[in-house]
């Protein structure tokens, strides 16, 4: 997941460097099986203002499979590091990365922090194992993803999605 929320922090850091402060991402949802790995596993990523409850696949029979996996990060955060040259600023006499490279609250070697930015949207990843894969694997167009976010009694949203094909030779 660190990678998934550093790849959106990059593109948000990206967007602020040109023109200022970016608008935010719309809700974002992505269901797939992940590359060279488990092919009876459904991975699903989404980013939505509420927090992710359920995650179900839902068989054409209507039989549920729930998320064997579901977590929601409330606010992703990444903080970009600054490195300091490690040869002296001419004419300086001393030597800023040997300075830097000891100060035991640096987090990186010779690098301090220069810029937090915390995402405004929550970030959730599920994983769906498949109840049946020889039988998705036939008839994977007929079932569907049922996905459950909010903050029950209050407001709530179901959103439902196509199931991602199977792997090639999975």
């Amino acid at each position: 997941m660190r990678g998934f929320v550093s790849l959106l922090m990059f593109g948000v850091l990206a967007a602020c460097a040109d023109s200022g402060l970016p608008a935010l991402p719309g809700d974002q949802i992505q269901a797939g099986f992940p590359p060279g790995g488990v092919v009876d596993v459904i991975q699903i990523n989404a980013i939505n203002r509420l927090p992710l409850r359920t995650a179900e696949l839902i068989a054409p029979d209507g039989q549920a499979t729930p998320a064997s996996y579901l977590t929601v990060n409330p606010s992703p955060s990444v903080t970009s590091y600054q490195q300091f040259p490690s040869r002296p600023y001419p004419g300086s006499g001393f030597d800023v990365g040997a300075i830097t490279a000891a100060a035991p609250t640096a987090p990186l070697t010779g690098a301090a922090p220069q810029q937090r930015v915390t995402f405004l949207k929550m970030v959730a990843r599920a994983s769906i194992p498949l109840p049946d894969p020889v039988e998705y694997r036939r008839d994977w167009q007929n079932y569907r993803i049922r996905l459950s976010f909010g903050n029950p009694p209050g407001e709530t949203e179901i959103q439902e999605l196509a199931a991602p094909e199977p792997p090639l030779g999975g």
